[in-house]
């Protein structure tokens, strides 16, 4: 009902597995899902859907309790907000979701090369390639050994904010701000799982850990 008040049409569900056949049934822009669920709660749920789609996914969690945030963000979730929450945050937080899925493409202008060495003048400039990883900017597309990689909306504008400063590090804050688009200090943990999930599918030495500092992608 609050979401509907902010102009949002919702298609809801009580529990984990029509909350399933739901997403099944029809296309849907986000995925609030809680993570108390009767029957499939909210994690599983969000495995589930991980298999075939990279929709974005809000969790919404217990207060406090950190290992229910934390396997949420294992299993795929983009971003989570701690109950009770206030509708304005929870509508902010959607927001940001959606900001991430539609405007990816602006993020992927920045990650174009201004120019390039003599030797890479025949290459597309919107194609990145860092070894065996090669990131189509202008197509939105991954690939990995001429695989392509499925990123979650998210996993992507955090490939994106690295592959426009290689070689450089960058803080979590400065991560949080403008990948997670957060006007205000936020939960470390989400950037630190979403590094990891993203490890598991470019190569776990491709975003390298410097300590106390932040996260870098090596050229």
């Amino acid at each position: 009902m609050a979401l509907e008040r902010y102009g949002y049409r919702v298609v809801s569900a009580g529990d984990g597995l029509t909350g399933l056949e739901l997403f099944r049934e029809g296309r849907h822009d986000l995925l609030l899902l809680d993570v108390m669920l009767p029957g499939l709660d909210g994690i599983g749920l969000c495995r589930r859907i991980r298999e075939t789609s990279m929709d974005p996914v809000l969790m919404m969690s217990a207060r406090g309790d950190a290992l229910e945030v934390v396997s949420g963000l294992e299993a795929g979730a983009d971003d989570y907000v701690v109950k009770p929450v206030d509708t304005a945050v929870l509508v902010a937080r959607i927001r940001s979701l959606l900001r991430r899925a539609v405007y990816a493409p602006a993020q992927a202008d920045r990650a174009r090369p201004e120019r390039h060495r003599p030797d890479d003048r025949d290459r597309d400039p919107a194609l990145l390639v860092f070894g065996d990883l090669t990131i189509d900017t202008a197509g939105l597309e991954v690939s990995l050994a001429g695989r392509p990689v499925a990123l979650a909306p998210t996993e992507l504008r955090l490939l994106l904010e690295f592959a426009a400063h290689p070689g450089t590090v960058l803080d979590r804050q400065a991560l949080l701000r403008n990948v997670w688009d957060y006007g205000w200090d936020g939960d470390s943990r989400v950037v630190d799982l979403c590094v990891q999930r993203l490890r598991k599918k470019i190569g776990a030495d491709r975003i390298e850990t410097v300590r106390g500092f932040g996260y870098k992608l090596r050229r």
